[in-house]
């Protein structure tokens, strides 16, 4: 493996601050969670997390926090979970990339719920 410059260093640390400030929770009023089992997984839940993660960047949402939690089988997996003060919590099913996009800029961004992706929770049974 070559070794990095310091100046390569500085912007992977730089990088990585950045990464580790969509999780932090304080003073954020949207939160977004994607559940990371390994059946969510399995269906393209790091593209989701990642797809999510880079169009709040891209975007400028300072307000919203980005986390993980476990599986949501049975449920249409990758599922993501938004809360928002005006519309409460939301659940999306099947959220691919393009999925994962729409629901920043339509829900985050517009406030409007992407109808055709949203789900209601199903319990394991």
């Amino acid at each position: 493996m070559a070794k990095l410059s310091l100046s390569e260093l500085r912007s992977i640390r730089e990088r990585e601050e950045r990464n580790l400030k969509k999780r932090d929770i304080h003073g954020r009023t949207v939160h977004v969670v994607v559940a990371m089992g390994t059946s969510g997984i399995n269906a393209g839940a790091k593209v989701t997390l990642n797809a999510i993660a880079d169009e709040v960047e891209k975007q400028g949402l300072g307000n919203v926090i980005i986390t993980q939690t476990g599986s949501a089988y049975p449920n249409p997996e990758p599922v993501v979970e938004v809360f928002t003060p005006k519309d409460g919590l939301v659940v999306y099913g099947s959220v691919d990339k393009d999925a994962a996009i729409r629901i920043v800029s339509e829900h985050l961004v517009g406030g409007k719920i992407v109808e055709d992706k949203k789900i209601e929770l199903k319990e394991e049974e």
